[in-house]
């Protein structure tokens, strides 16, 4: 019963330190100092923190700063917004409760369940009040039949847009595009190229033209000559 008073005590102080916005957590152990100015608690094992629709799990969380405004997670992070319809999954993850900005580090994937858009990349900065995120190193986006990579990308939720540069490429179904720079209407699926561009294009209607043409046939044998049979040498036929 002992052991249970002081971590009681700390979630008390927690929770009135953090009284400006919804925010609870649990965990199976937790330890800190609830010093003012020096704010810090570290939750270790199955971590879980809830604030407003925001909700993070991890192996670990690490709270820190005024009315523990940061949360720096690792092992097996996710986190869910389920007003804004996002799901972020990472290696670790250091989101500002206050300006509600997500950094992402390691391998990372956002699924953006509003649009169908699915960001993957090795750093993501994702802007929840501006809308915006932006994608680094190994990008790849999918949204239906567009699939996109490049080393840096902006997607823009509100617009619905992406901006592609180093070594962008597009593929919509089977056409290809490079540029140096590429701009993507995700509503529209309009590609838009700048510099260096280059690609590839399928025209459906060059096809169908082309099995519009009717097919050659290879010429058949020749038809034998037939000569008219000779009368028996000696038979004369008489004209009437």
């Amino acid at each position: 019963m002992r052991r249970l008073l002081p971590l009681l005590a700390a979630v008390c102080l927690l929770a009135g330190a953090a009284s400006a916005g919804t925010f609870s957590f649990s965990a199976d152990s937790m330890t800190g100092a609830m010093t003012k100015g020096r704010e810090r608690v570290i939750l270790d094992g199955n971590a879980v923190v809830v604030s407003d629709s925001m909700t993070i799990r991890a192996d670990r969380i690490e709270l820190y700063g005024e009315d523990f405004r940061y949360a720096d997670c690792s092992g097996n992070v996710s986190m869910v917004d389920g007003d804004r319809g996002l799901r972020l999954t990472t290696a670790r993850l250091l989101y500002d409760r206050e300006d509600k900005l997500s950094k992402l580090s390691g391998p990372s994937v956002m699924e953006d369940r509003q649009s169908g858009v699915v960001v993957k990349g090795d750093y993501i900065e994702h802007d929840d009040k501006r809308d915006i995120a932006l994608i680094q190193i190994n990008v790849r986006i999918l949204k239906d039949d567009i699939v996109c990579r490049s080393e840096f990308a902006r997607y823009d939720r509100g617009a619905n847009t992406l901006e592609l540069s180093g070594s962008p490429y597009v593929k919509k179904g089977s056409d290809e595009y490079r540029a140096s720079l590429i701009s993507v209407n995700l509503d529209t699926e309009d590609i838009v190229l700048d510099g260096s561009v280059s690609g590839t294009v399928s025209s459906a209607e060059g096809d169908d033209d082309q099995e519009a043409q009717p097919p050659q046939t290879e010429p058949g044998p020749a038809a034998p000559d037939v000569q008219e049979p000779s009368a028996p040498d000696g038979d004369v036929e008489s004209t009437p």
